[in-house]
C-alpha cells in the first residue's frame, strides 16, 4: 500500500501530513522519524482510534 504524504524542513525539523488526511499534522527530527511518526497517524486513523472528522 502506498501512503502519500506532503512535508517540508522548518529549522530543525521536519513537519508534514498525509495527503488525506491534511487536519493531522506531524514532526520529526528526520525525516525518517517523520514518516514513522505520520505511519503511527495512519495506523491509528484506520483503526478507529482517532475519530475522522
Amino acid at each position: 500500500m502506498k501512503i502519500s504524504f506532503i512535508y517540508w524542513k522548518e529549522g530543525d525539523y521536519w513537519l508534514g501530513f498525509l495527503e488525506n488526511y491534511p487536519d493531522y499534522q506531524s514532526q520529526g527530527k528526520t525525516l525518517e522519524e517523520l514518516q514513522n511518526n505520520l505511519k503511527d497517524i495512519y495506523s491509528d486513523l484506520n483503526s478507529g482510534e482517532i475519530p475522522q472528522s
